[in-house]
């Protein structure tokens, strides 16, 4: 009866932990394989030859939705958990380009200022807005 019991108890707890592997914990995470799929070029830069910046922004945020959005000077910035996605004009259309959040803040420090955290300050803990606090 114990071994019975062992083996009913060990089954159960197969069945949850690979239910809960599917499950992912990078909600917010940028939709890589979808922007690869939606636009032309080879990541981590791609580009919409009609499309303006902010509509790319649109398409993407309505796909899996940023953490945050800033528009400069026909410029957009999404904030994701780990990643910033940065949509500029390009010829007739947008250059989409993909750094991860500490890359992207130092690269476009100019035109995100200091709204978003700084993942050099004291102060950044990183995961995006609410993680580990």
């Amino acid at each position: 009866m114990k071994t019975a019991r062992l083996i009913s108890v060990t089954m159960l707890a197969t069945v949850a932990l690979t239910a809960c592997a599917g499950e992912s914990d990078d909600v917010n995470d940028v939709p890589r394989s979808w922007i690869h799929q939606e636009y032309d070029g080879v990541g981590p830069t791609y580009t919409d030859s009609l499309d303006t910046p902010a509509a790319v922004g649109d398409e993407i945020h309505g796909h899996i939705a940023a953490e945050d959005r800033l528009e400069d000077d026909g410029h957009v910035f999404l904030r994701y958990r780990d990643d910033i996605v940065a949509i500029t004009p390009h010829q007739s259309g947008s250059m989409i380009e993909i750094d991860d959040y500490r890359d992207g803040h130092r690269r476009w420090k100019s035109r995100i200022g200091n709204v978003w955290p700084d993942p050099d300050s004291e102060a950044f803990r990183g995961g995006g807005p609410g993680s580990g606090k």
